[in-house]
């Protein structure tokens, strides 16, 4: 786009010279015509005066001379001429600088405005997020074709491809977050902060676009309903008949979980088996759809179908595994709380010595900080051993937030239980938001993928302080995806299995492995049934 605005500036900066440059030479013309023409006009009359001698008429000539009247009209030609010119270099002027629309916008033919570099920014960052993501589910499906004879070489090719890919994405993201917080802080420097997003992405994209025809290669959908494409239905119709068992458990561990804890404990995958029952109701019709295309011989129709059914599933077995992996997450709180506790306690006592003038592990805390923080803690714990003693069911993995969020702004690692606790609720609160951008990726936006690059980002680490802020973004992550929900995720035709397909972004086309230029070439040609 750069270079072509910069080959364009020659060809208006000449048109507009050469417009100025006609300008003065019809000026001067013209000033020169009524400079010749007194002269002609007066020989004409000697010439062809009939009723004076030409000897009186000359001596009458030479003896009145040059009249001033004869210069004037020549005089304003040259004036024209030059107000012209001026007016020429004024207009070219005008629109270097910039020049205005009907309604008064500002419309300027340089760079675009930082404006829409930061919307384009977000853009790309979506568009390579959900490369990334449908990279990932085709890829799980070959996988599992291989699975027992082993992985060739093209399908390790399409995993580095898509490591190499997460990494460009994660570091667009790193800069974006950083671009949102200020950094850097010069205009330029920011402009080219965007643009190393956009190229990131870019990049992103073309490492999976290199593999995506080997990949296609390799899974022989093209092929005849006995070959690839046979292998192809057979494994995604059986992750379609595990996950179709599956709802049942899901459903009644809910239920356990609703049962056993207080509500907020449940309440990140409330909806989750509803969810999953609408995707697998889409991918019932999209495998039966493909099945009639393989048997009528449309190969490539069957294959677009088989597509749009793996991506249903996929989704839906991220919603399973959702329900599941919160029944883990909150027993394993439950068994971490009290000692959670413990090394709480441990923590606000190592504190309070620090009080009585023993070396402090927060030199950087003045005393009246350091006791006021000791006091929330206590009172933070009291509230959680209360809770503990009522006998009512609490939310496991909310108590220990509340634990390690406490009493991490006195920690000096006296107490490694804490990390512990921290990473687990991270990994609760990370899982929970990726599963709602996962599953409703049509409409959640570049703010929730970008809190959760950062929390993944920081989930990474032993330090408490780093965990805790982890958790936080998280928890804003997701909080963000369910606004974007609300405010976007509407379909025109509100069809249960409509609606999972809108949100999951299973529509218009079937989810496939690559980038910008063949992540939709399996396009469906027909509509959605």
């Amino acid at each position: 786009m750069t270079s072509s605005l910069i080959r364009g500036r020659p060809r208006r900066a000449r048109a507009h010279i050469s417009a100025r440059v006609l300008h003065a030479l019809l000026g001067a013309l013209v000033g020169v015509a009524w400079l010749v023409l007194p002269g002609t006009a007066s020989g004409g009359a000697v010439a062809g005066g009939p009723h004076r001698p030409v000897a009186g008429a000359l001596g009458q000539r030479e003896d009145r001379g040059t009249h001033t009247a004869d210069l004037v009209l020549p005089m304003i030609a040259v004036a024209a001429a030059g107000v012209l010119a001026s007016y020429g270099f004024w207009r070219r002027r005008r629109r270097t600088t910039g020049r205005t629309t009907a309604g008064g916008a500002p419309v300027t033919t340089g760079e675009p405005p930082d404006e829409e570099l930061d919307e384009r920014a977000r853009t790309a960052l979506v568009h390579a997020d959900d490369w990334v993501r449908v990279s990932h589910e085709e890829l799980a499906f070959a996988e599992a074709r291989f699975e027992e004879a082993g992985a060739p070489e093209e399908l390790e090719d399409a995993r580095r491809a898509l490591r190499e890919a997460g990494t460009e994405l994660a570091a667009a993201f790193r800069i974006h977050w950083q671009y949102e917080h200020g950094v850097p802080e010069e205009a330029a420097s920011r402009r080219h902060a965007l643009a190393g997003i956009v190229g990131r992405c870019e990049e992103a994209g073309r490492l999976l676009d290199v593999r995506a025809a080997a990949l296609d290669t390799l899974r022989g959908l093209e092929e005849a309903p006995g070959g690839g494409l046979g292998a192809a239905l057979a494994v995604a119709e059986g992750r379609f008949r595990g996950l179709t068992a599956r709802t049942g458990g899901a459903d009644a561990a809910l239920a356990e979980l609703a049962e056993r804890h207080a509500p907020t404990a449940s309440a990140p995958a409330v909806g989750n088996v509803e969810q999953a029952k609408d995707r697998l109701v889409f991918a019932t019709t999209r495998l039966n759809l493909a099945r009639q295309a393989a048997d009528a011989g449309d190969v490539g129709r069957a294959a677009s179908r088989l597509r749009a059914a793996e991506g249903a599933i996929a989704q839906a077995g991220v919603l399973i595994d959702g329900v599941e992996r919160l029944r883990e997450d909150l027993a394993a709180a439950a068994g971490l709380v009290p000692a959670a506790l413990t090394g709480a306690e441990a923590e606000i006592a190592g504190a309070r010595q620090a009080l009585d003038g023993r070396p402090s592990a927060h030199p950087d805390i003045t005393p009246g900080e350091l006791r006021a923080r000791t006091g929330h803690a206590d009172v933070v714990l009291a509230g959680v051993r209360q809770e503990l003693a009522s006998g009512r069911p609490y939310d496991p993995l909310g108590l220990l937030r509340r634990i390690v969020r406490a009493v991490a702004p006195v920690a000096a690692g006296r107490a490694g239980v804490l990390p512990a606790a921290a990473a687990l609720c991270v990994r609760a609160a990370v899982a929970g938001a990726d599963d709602v951008v996962a599953t409703h990726r049509a409409v959640v936006g570049c703010g929730a993928r970008t809190r959760l690059a950062e929390a993944r980002r920081r989930a990474g680490t032993d330090n408490l302080d780093d965990l805790v802020a982890a958790g936080e973004l998280a928890e804003e992550a997701r909080n963000l995806a369910d606004q974007d929900l609300r405010l976007h995720g509407h379909p025109p035709e509100p069809t249960p299995d409509r609606t999972a397909a809108f949100l999951g972004g299973l529509l218009p086309h079937p989810p496939s492995y690559g980038g910008p230029r063949t992540s939709d070439r399996r396009r469906e040609v027909d509509e959605p049934r």
